[in-house]
C-alpha cells in the first residue's frame, strides 16, 4: 500500500499494492457485483471491473459484509473502460452516522 497525494485537491489518496475486493450494489438493492478498490481517499475511489458498467451512474460500495457493513454511497465522476472514478456522497454518510451515533446512545443509556 502507497499514500500519495491527488495532484487535483492535494487529499491523501492510498493506493493498494493489490486491488481489494469489495462489492457495488444498486441504491434499490436490485443488484449487486463484485469490483476492485485500486485506490481510495476521504473524497473517493477508483474502481476497476470485469465488464462493462455502461450506464451507472450511482450505487453503494459495499466494503464488508460482515455483521457491522461499511459501505458509501457513491456517484460517477468518470469511466474509462473497466475503470470508474467516484465521488462519496457525504450528506449521506454523515445523516447515516448521525442515526448510528444517536442509536448507540440511546442502548448506552438504557
Amino acid at each position: 500500500m502507497a499514500v500519495t497525494h491527488d495532484r487535483r485537491k492535494g487529499a491523501p489518496r492510498i493506493k493498494f499494492d493489490v486491488p481489494l475486493n469489495v462489492h457495488f450494489m444498486a441504491i434499490d438493492g436490485t443488484w449487486c457485483r463484485d469490483c476492485r478498490m485500486i485506490d481510495v481517499s476521504d473524497s473517493g475511489a477508483q474502481l476497476e471491473f470485469d465488464g462493462s458498467v455502461a450506464g451507472v451512474v450511482e450505487f453503494f460500495l459495499v466494503l464488508s459484509a460482515s455483521t457491522h457493513p461499511a459501505f458509501r454511497r457513491c456517484k460517477v465522476v468518470w469511466t474509462n473502460g473497466n475503470r470508474m472514478g467516484v465521488h462519496f456522497d457525504k450528506a449521506v454518510l454523515g445523516a447515516s452516522l448521525q442515526k448510528r451515533n444517536a442509536a448507540a446512545r440511546a442502548t448506552h443509556a438504557a
